[in-house]
């Protein structure tokens, strides 16, 4: 059986005066699941996590959030949680201190709703109660993750989360989310980092122009994408080129993206073309130590977007 959805929306529409922000949007996220959410700037992306946060009503279509039909009124649906441009937070007060100030607002006692354990898993235990506003970028967002899962959210919505990340960061952020994916969870993530994305996410949407043109899974993208460009290391490189040049829907594209490794091959090919070729290699006895895209299918999709809107202007 299909996983339950966690969001379910069809036909969402949204406009700001003669500007339409959202265009005839459908999105299936489900439960448990890490969901990317992809598009150039001014594609819809900050509208539509609003509208998952309750910050703003969708002008027409249907919108159910956690088996919940979504009203009319400006508000968070229950058990969902997040933050888009950066979390809100208060400068002059601690990390521990923010926190309990928004436990108190849910009117919650700071003292029993986990304020250290949310502190210890985005790593900010050892500056807990230093002043957010000597916080780097980094810190900020973890803090803000920190205040997202005060209340156990089933569904966590976020809006560019590693901005100003480093790897530590990176690390912590990364292992939340995980697991709250494992426990259940769903998590709705927009971000223009295509390696997070494609580290964390089982499904992606890509938006353009308020309008959804790919929603599935990372493997499907690739599948449907244009052609790309592979980096191929192999153990006998002269054997490789010779079988790439004989196996049909393969180009040997030389200079790109091989940063002047004489031993690696940067390959034009479709999936298809790519498999026939790593058979080919096992059977002629050549061990295939690297294959990988010099852009990943996410961000050459991204790109190949990007470029589309920048010719329609």
């Amino acid at each position: 059986m299909d996983a339950p959805l966690a969001i379910r929306a069809r036909g969402i529409t949204k406009c700001f005066g003669d500007v339409v922000a959202l265009d005839d949007i459908d999105l299936d996220v489900a439960q448990g699941q890490i969901h990317g959410l992809v598009g150039p700037n001014g594609a819809g992306k900050t509208t539509l996590l609003g509208l998952l946060l309750g910050l703003a009503v969708a002008d027409s279509g249907r919108l159910e959030i956690l088996g919940t039909p979504v009203g009319r009124a400006l508000a968070a649906p229950d058990g969902v949680a997040g933050f888009v441009d950066g979390p809100g937070l208060y400068p002059s007060l601690t990390a521990r201190q923010n926190l309990a100030a928004l436990a108190a607002l849910r009117g919650c006692d700071a003292r029993t709703t986990g304020i250290g354990d949310v502190l210890d898993q985005v790593g900010l235990t050892d500056v807990a109660d230093d002043r957010a506003s000597g916080f780097s970028l980094g810190m900020r967002q973890r803090l803000g993750l920190a205040a997202a899962l005060l209340t156990k959210p089933r569904l966590l919505v976020l809006d560019e989360p590693s901005n100003g990340l480093d790897p530590a960061g990176k690390k912590h952020v990364h292992s939340v989310l995980t697991r709250l994916a494992t426990d259940g969870a769903s998590v709705v993530l927009s971000s223009h980092r295509m390696d997070d994305l494609e580290a964390l996410c089982s499904e992606v949407t890509i938006v353009a122009t308020g309008r959804v043109v790919f929603s599935g899974p990372l493997t499907k993208l690739a599948a449907e994408n244009r052609e790309l460009d592979y980096r191929l290391l192999t153990s006998d490189p002269q054997a490789a080129r010779r079988l790439a040049g004989d196996t049909a829907g393969i180009r040997v594209v030389d200079g790109a993206g091989a940063r002047h490794d004489a031993e690696v091959l940067v390959l034009r090919a479709l999936v298809p073309a790519l498999d026939e070729l790593v058979v080919r290699l096992v059977h002629a006895g050549v061990a295939v130590r690297e294959l990988a895209p010099v852009v990943s299918p996410l961000e050459a999709a991204f790109l190949a977007l990007t470029e589309q809107q920048e010719a329609s202007r």
